[in-house]
């Protein structure tokens, strides 16, 4: 059966703009760091770890807005690249914890700045108050739709 409504264009609608701007803006971003040898996904665990106290992995997780799997594979991934440590808590010798190392905390502000200029890349070209509205727009847009989970991919 053949539908007669007529159909959209692609560009007829906000989420492929939105989609474009953002798969442009990750995949530089994502491109500055793989010259790092980081990730998208092993930045935002670094950074969620930076100027914190060791910490588990399950409240990483929860602060993530990911899975405790999803956890433990960037921390074993940072581990092996020496960015991070799993210690056992001080409190709980069973428990584990975890922390930057020496050379990730000395990392996060390099990548920090890597950030920084890929949004300067994208978004300098905006005015202050439009740069104001657009990050307001969006954050209306993810408390409403009860977003939560930081974006790593």
């Amino acid at each position: 059966m053949t539908s007669t409504a007529p159909v959209s264009d692609l560009t007829a609608h906000l989420g492929f703009w939105l989609r474009t701007v953002s798969n442009h803006v990750s995949h530089a971003f994502a491109g500055k760091l793989a010259a790092k040898g980081v990730t998208v996904a092993e930045w935002v665990t670094m950074r969620s770890l930076y100027d914190q106290a060791p910490m588990p992995p399950s409240r990483l997780a929860e602060e993530m807005g990911t899975t405790r799997g999803a956890i433990t594979k960037l921390a074993d991934r940072l581990i092996g690249k020496s960015l991070i440590v799993r210690k056992a808590s001080r409190e709980d010798g069973r428990a584990q914890t975890l922390a930057l190392t020496r050379a990730g905390a000395e990392l996060v502000p390099e990548l920090a700045a890597l950030a920084d200029r890929n949004d300067a890349e994208f978004f300098d070209h905006l005015s202050a108050a439009e740069r104001r509205t657009l990050e307001r727009l969006l954050k209306r847009l993810v408390e409403r739709c009860g977003i939560a989970a930081v974006p790593i991919e």
